[in-house]
């Protein structure tokens, strides 16, 4: 477990007033709770100032307080560790995941460190674990979480030891093209940190016995503790429990991002979801959010198709049966308006672009194996007026869209809450990614 960092002694600075200032907190430890927290959790006050012989205590000298001289140790933290991808199901037993303990520097200039309260088991974590998305090993993976701030890097202003947080698998630049155009989805400079296995500001933080091992785009959820570029911490309300907070930073953002930003579903559209994961379930809400006069569920297994009834489909239809395009057709009178692929499948993008009716869109949110290659006929999209689209983090702003979600949350328009299945403990994760593959599992919450 992690201790609180000693504040730094002797270091240099400009003010008389601030090493006074520094060396006294040093010593007393002020802690007062009419102040805000400073980036070691001290705690100062005028008052407080003026009780240490400080006298005047006014606003820019309170500022001296807080300047930040990062800590030079790392801290020690339990992480779930992938060394090896494509070992063999079981994974309970071939155990792809290692509990280690590993080193964690101090947050650098425009990082935080946090500290994990809940991560979600997504089908993308296991797209890892499976090589279907093959990635740099060593690597602390997890993407979808909700946690603490447990320490501030210097010039971080906007957060404070204690604030809760969303963390954000694509962080934002603010500078590229991309985030100019008010797309930060697909921020250059995060895609390019994300495959580096690095954080946003390109560095790596996560070591063991002097190895770096890599950061699972920018995030490492699966783990006590994780250090993220501040870009990827949305700060939420602390009255929002953390295990279902951790949703909106995936299966929220992605699934009813998809229906809402990038196919912008009108009321009164029909609306087919193929794989009911906690994406697709997501989606299947969002589409109820918007009004959508049908709402047609499709997946292999028939606990899936249950449980989406319960969340409100007005039909379901199992992906296996032969005449399952047959059946959607039927009960849309021809095609939907509307088919969102939440499935990671080739097959189940083949299925969905084929329930669509002409002039209708089809959407994929998911990632298969990058060899795997979808057709269609060119002519199709042309004299059917179809469209085709991809959709990643639900086209979100998150800083815009995860409050908005959260919104519709607390009014009861997303039950984001009937996802959550497991909640399961580090030493758990490789029996919970056995359920993920398995299916049995809608959306497993890891509590560090």
């Amino acid at each position: 477990m992690r201790t609180r960092p000693e504040l730094p002694r002797g270091h240099a600075s400009t003010s008389a007033l601030a090493r006074r200032t520094h060396w006294l907190l040093g010593m007393a430890h002020v802690r007062d709770p009419t102040m805000t927290t400073d980036v070691w959790g001290q705690r100062l006050t005028r008052p407080g100032l003026a009780a240490l012989g400080i006298a005047g205590g006014g606003r820019r000298r309170l500022r001296c307080a807080t300047i930040h001289q990062p800590r030079s140790d790392p801290m020690k933290a339990r992480a779930a560790v992938l060394r090896e991808m494509l070992k063999p199901r079981p994974y309970a037993t071939s155990k792809p995941f290692s509990i280690e303990e590993v080193d964690l520097a101090a947050p650098g200039e425009g990082e935080v460190l946090v500290r994990i309260r809940a991560a979600g088991l997504c089908h993308s974590d296991l797209s890892t674990i499976n090589g279907d998305r093959p990635r740099e090993m060593p690597i602390v993976l997890g993407h979808e979480a909700a946690g603490e701030v447990a320490e501030v890097g210097p010039g971080v202003r906007d957060l404070k030891v204690g604030d809760h947080v969303i963390l954000i698998f694509v962080p934002s630049c603010g500078a590229c093209i991309t985030c100019a155009e008010g797309r930060p989805a697909l921020c250059e400079k995060a895609a390019a940190a994300n495959g580096a296995n690095t954080l946003l500001t390109g560095a790596r933080r996560i070591s063991q016995k002097g190895q770096s091992i890599g950061h699972h785009v920018g995030v490492s959820a699966f783990a006590e503790y994780a250090v993220c570029a501040r870009q990827s911490l949305i700060k939420i309300d602390s009255t929002l429990p953390f295990e279902e907070a951790a949703l909106f930073g995936c299966a929220v953002v992605t699934g009813a991002g998809a229906v809402i930003n990038t196919a912008r579903v009108p009321t009164g559209a029909s609306v087919a979801v193929v794989g009911l994961g906690g994406v697709g379930l997501m989606s299947l809400l969002a589409a109820r959010a918007a009004g959508a006069r049908q709402t047609i569920a499709i997946d292999m297994l028939d606990d899936k198709l249950k449980l989406a009834k319960q969340l409100g489909a007005t039909h379901t239809v199992n992906a296996r049966d032969t005449d399952a395009v047959e059946q959607v057709r039927a009960l849309s009178h021809g095609g939907v308006e509307f088919a969102f692929e939440m499935a990671s499948s080739v097959k189940a993008l083949e299925l969905a672009f084929t329930v669509t009716r002409r002039g209708g869109m089809t959407v994929t949110g998911s990632l298969p194996h990058p060899a795997h290659r979808f057709e269609v006929p060119a002519s199709q999209l042309v004299a059917e007026e179809r469209t085709l689209k991809g959709s990643y983090i639900g086209s979100c702003v998150p800083l815009r869209d995860i409050p908005r979600f959260i919104a519709l949350y607390q009014q009861g328009l997303l039950p984001v809450d009937r996802l959550m299945s497991e909640r399961i403990g580090l030493d758990d994760i490789n029996l919970g990614f056995d359920r993920l593959a398995d299916g049995a599992s809608v959306r497993q919450i890891l509590v560090p």
